[in-house]
């Protein structure tokens, strides 16, 4: 990974944060709350497949439908995260397939 890579990445991130600094603050507390779980639990393709982009987005579309974040996901935001990464790899799986071998 070059410095170019570098900067790319944080400015991608910084436009992330940005929108969803632009999301309204029930849904930034959710996005928040589910950033933390999945970061905890570290599924693989959080960051290779854009997960946290194509959150933000459904919360987008879900703010301007008018719709509250908790209709839209539901109370538990646990199981709204482990449902959304249910066939993805961790890298604690991937850890612990390494170490058993």
């Amino acid at each position: 990974m070059g410095i170019r890579d570098i900067v790319e990445g944080k400015r991608e991130w910084r436009a992330h944060l940005a929108r969803v600094k632009a999301l309204p603050p029930d849904y930034q507390i959710v996005y928040k709350e589910m950033q933390k779980y999945l970061f905890k639990i570290g599924p693989v393709d959080l960051f290779e497949g854009n997960l946290l982009s194509r959150i933000v987005e459904f919360f987008e579309e879900g703010a301007a439908a008018g719709r509250g974040v908790i209709e839209l996901i539901g109370a538990d935001v646990a199981a709204f995260c482990d449902d959304l990464v249910k066939d993805s790899r961790t890298y604690a799986e991937i850890h612990q397939d390494a170490v058993g071998k």
